[in-house]
């Protein structure tokens, strides 16, 4: 990105060394420009899934599937 703005890049070196489109680029060069390198890193990043699992209950779940009861059962026959 810096090599873009400092005008060492054309838009289209820099869509084909990123692999994005030219639009793409042109929306993260200014980010890029305004914001700073952050802009690039994704929004969602360290942010856990809605539908994850809370740490209690995977926790809950690995220690019954390491446990005498459940250790010799495949997974299908765990999950079930």
């Amino acid at each position: 990105m810096q090599k873009l703005v400092d005008g060492d890049f054309t838009l289209a070196q820099a869509a084909s060394s990123l692999g994005l489109s030219n639009r793409q680029v042109i929306r993260l060069k200014k980010g890029f420009i305004q914001e700073g390198p952050a802009v690039l890193i994704h929004k969602n990043t360290n942010c856990k899934p809605a539908h994850a699992l809370g740490d209690e209950l995977a926790a809950k779940i690995i220690s019954l599937k390491q446990s005498e009861l459940y250790r010799d059962a495949n997974f299908l026959h765990f999950q079930e």
